[in-house]
């Protein structure tokens, strides 16, 4: 009887291969290639429901290290999707070989209820991996053409409540708001990648951190239309080295404290990046009317190629009517340290802080930026300011 059970089997698999090929095309590997769910990857067709299938295979998957493969040498159109943890495996790998491609105009995008801020959306995984050499390719032009206020446009890549991310070796261009949204995330590390969109292409920052810890962002090249990196409310211990911003905005800290709100970052550590051609260098941004703090910030071993704002905390970002009421978020302990290059402006520094609250603890050490044209020197504007300044060019003094 066994004997003809495994015979009749084996007849109803045979007619219907692909029925049992599409349920489990991987059964009994750890490498779930998305060509073998159906994926055409002719940069055309929507690939996003195979995306899903082979996703929710792996992350059930407890063999060897998961990892979902996407083939060199093709094009996937998603649409928008998300990609859900927690996974059954400690570590859960996506091996980006291929390029995965948005609709082309904003007309084919079709937003489910729960990925409208984002093209491709990771959330509550531990222990991801995603590497290989390719390519997200956001397609915002028409995006940045149809919409002039950014909260209409979408992230391109989030990732949302993960812990022990790993994000290295990718290339990532052209989304329609920011390139890549870490929030409520810790212990991640996002190395070797190159994020590229046009210099006028508005509000693209290359990276965007919120409300997450531990994070580690370093050796990459960042050349968009707004912040290269921008750190925001609830972030801290981020540490970033071995940056290329430009073009850009720079990379900020900020802004903090719109619509009045309590607003925090602290423990940032910026070192060995370069600014090229950027609008800011270093920066520190809150709104008057805030509240909260930044603190406990360090830019150090920087170099500018004319950059033009090389320097600047400005807590006075944007302004409400303050009805009397002395409200600004804190700035304090914060380092700028052995600066040099040029600057694109004659205002190399800029220290504006509130008049009642003030910035405090702030050290300028090892300074020397010069004016990128011959005959005109650098200067440095400083209010409200109390700290300490030594070997700088231009000299800073506080009013």
């Amino acid at each position: 009887m066994e004997g003809l059970f495994s015979v009749i089997f084996m007849l109803f698999v045979a007619a219907t291969p692909s029925l049992y090929a599409r349920v489990t095309p991987n059964a009994g590997s750890s490498n779930f290639n998305i060509v073998n769910y159906g994926a055409k990857g002719d940069g055309q067709t929507d690939d996003s429901q195979a995306f899903v299938k082979a996703w929710n295979d792996m992350c059930a998957a407890t063999q060897g290290a998961p990892t979902l493969l996407i083939p060199k040498g093709k094009s996937f159109m998603l649409q928008p999707v998300s990609f859900k943890g927690p996974c059954k495996s400690n570590n859960v790998n996506i091996e980006l070989q291929g390029t995965l491609v948005a609709p082309k105009s904003v007309v084919a995008w079709k937003w489910a209820n729960n990925n409208k801020g984002a093209w491709i959306n990771f959330s509550g995984i531990n222990g991801l991996v995603i590497r290989g050499g390719g390519t997200f390719d956001g397609q915002g032009g028409p995006w940045w053409a149809k919409y002039s206020d950014d909260s209409d446009r979408p992230s391109a890549l989030r990732f949302n409540s993960c812990k022990n991310l790993a994000l290295s070796a990718t290339n990532h261009i052209n989304s329609p708001r920011n390139h890549i949204s870490i929030s409520s995330c810790s212990g991640s590390s996002i190395s070797n990648i190159h994020v590229t969109a046009p210099e006028e292409s508005p509000n693209t920052d290359g990276i965007d951190i919120s409300g997450s810890t531990n994070i580690l962002i370093k050796d990459s090249t960042i050349r968009t239309g707004d912040d290269c990196i921008a750190i925001n409310d609830g972030s801290s211990f981020i540490n970033i080295t071995g940056i290329t911003c430009g073009p850009g905005h720079g990379i900020s800290v900020g802004s903090l404290g719109r619509d009045r709100k309590f607003e925090t970052v602290e423990e940032v550590h910026v070192r060995n990046c370069i600014f090229q051609g950027t609008t800011n260098g270093a920066r520190i941004k809150t709104w008057q009317g805030g509240s909260g703090y930044a603190r406990k910030i360090t830019f150090e071993d920087i170099i500018l190629d004319e950059a033009e704002n090389p320097i600047i905390i400005n807590q006075n970002y944007r302004a409400y009517q303050r009805n009397g009421l002395a409200d600004a978020v804190k700035v304090s302990e914060v380092t700028f340290r052995n600066f040099t290059g040029t600057s694109a402006s004659e205002e190399a520094i800029t220290l504006n802080c509130d008049p009642t609250v003030g910035c405090t603890g702030i050290i300028l050490n090892k300074i020397n930026i010069k004016y990128v044209s011959a005959g005109k020197r650098t200067r440095a504007l400083c209010n409200n300011v109390r700290g300490s300044f030594s070997l700088c060019s231009p000299n800073v003094v506080c009013s």
